[in-house]
């Protein structure tokens, strides 16, 4: 593994960082949002921003608009576009979207393809993923779906209740998770004006960076024709996979550009505020905490790229992105908590951007699979691998 990069992809690093700092920070505070994310006239303004700077949708494939990055130029891109709550956004490389992309493109049908994902990588469209239900339905264990699937006719009729749907206020389309009738699950298409769809409420979350917020949506006998199943009858619980293993990982990329913004702040206040005669940095204590966060930082780069490089050369990549996933979310949270410790006051309070990035960054040790079923899936693999003599 040679994670030395390339001329053109330092370029990249270095353009994506510039266009974060002077266009999408200054706009951090635009009253377009509220405790559920981005209004979407700063969205699309944000997405124009991008377009104009090369930078739209760069993991899509170039034959859909995007720039066709590896995953490893896609560790590097998304950790400049963390940076800022709303680089993702601006990048149109937020969750769900990011993740749809993805499975779209592995997935879908040429036709459904152009009807959905292409509007999409061009920045016209959000979607969502409607998988998880209120218990006892399913959440980090997908068996559990409860949301069925029964034909009629030429197409099915989806009845069910979704909750923790990101991005459902606002979505043009959605990919539902349904149980059919042999047990199996199975992933269909519709747009979400489609009779039978009611988002019922938004929840108050702690983050509040993903346009569209979290969802509650019903679905009452909503039709969907044969062609909008997405992939194979039957395969949901495959094609989930498909699409949760990178998605993990790129979780872990944008988040790690907040962290290091949370530790730049920091790192900062911890040169200028002065106590007991000198600098807090040159206090132990301090001074540790920031050593400490140095090391979270680097550990967390390493596992992602190193798992990126895995995906890059074909490999599934389930077991390390787990291992990712838990190393990274907990980590990064270890870094922002530090930071809000040595600003003090400051820290807990609106006064530095420290305090939302505490708030938005809690979740992610929750969502996509919190840390224990991680480490429990993980713990599996390893009692029935072979031990090496």
């Amino acid at each position: 593994m040679n994670f030395d990069l390339s001329p053109e992809l330092q370029a990249l690093q270095r353009r994506t960082r510039d266009f974060i700092r002077d266009a999408i920070i200054p706009l951090e505070n635009d009253p377009r949002q509220d405790s559920h994310g981005p209004h979407e006239a700063l969205r699309r303004e944000l997405v124009e921003l991008a377009r104009g700077a090369g930078l739209l949708t760069p993991h899509a494939g170039a034959e859909w608009g995007g720039l066709g990055l590896s995953h490893i130029a896609k560790a590097v891109v998304f950790e400049e576009a963390g940076y800022s709550w709303l680089g993702p956004t601006a990048l149109n490389i937020h969750a769900p979207d990011e993740g749809n992309i993805h499975l779209m493109e592995a997935v879908a049908s040429h036709a459904q393809k152009e009807r959905w994902l292409r509007p999409q990588v061009q920045g016209h469209t959000r979607s969502c993923f409607a998988m998880t239900e209120p218990d006892p339905g399913a959440g980090a264990d997908p068996s559990m779906l409860q949301t069925t699937a029964t034909r009629d006719g030429e197409g099915y009729r989806i009845n069910g209740l979704k909750w923790f749907i990101t991005g459902a206020d606002g979505a043009d389309y959605a990919i539902v998770m349904a149980r059919m009738e042999d047990g199996s699950a199975t992933m269909f298409l519709t747009d979400m004006n489609a009779p039978g769809i009611t988002l019922e409420r938004n929840m108050d979350a702690m983050d509040r960076c993903f346009t569209g917020g979290h969802g509650v949506l019903r679905f009452d006998n909503l039709y969907v024709p044969a062609e909008n199943v997405l992939g194979e009858v039957g395969q949901g619980f495959r094609y989930a996979q498909v699409r949760l293993a990178p998605a993990r990982l790129t979780h872990c990329m944008r988040w790690l550009g907040q962290a290091r913004r949370a530790h730049d702040v920091a790192l900062d206040y911890a040169r200028r505020r002065r106590a007991f005669g000198k600098p807090l940095c040159e206090h132990e204590g301090v001074g540790f905490m920031l050593a400490d966060n140095d090391m979270d930082l680097h550990t967390a780069r390493l596992h992602i790229w190193h798992t990126a490089w895995l995906l890059d050369q074909g490999e599934r990549g389930g077991f390390e992105s787990s291992r990712a996933k838990v190393v990274c979310s907990e980590a990064e949270w270890r870094v922002v908590d530090r930071c809000v410790q040595i600003l003090g006051g400051q820290g807990v309070s609106a006064e530095s951007v420290v305090m939302r990035i505490f708030t938005d960054m809690r979740a992610f040790r929750v969502y996509d699979g919190p840390s224990e079923v991680h480490r429990w899936s993980m713990a599996k693999k390893l009692s029935k691998a072979t031990v090496a003599a």
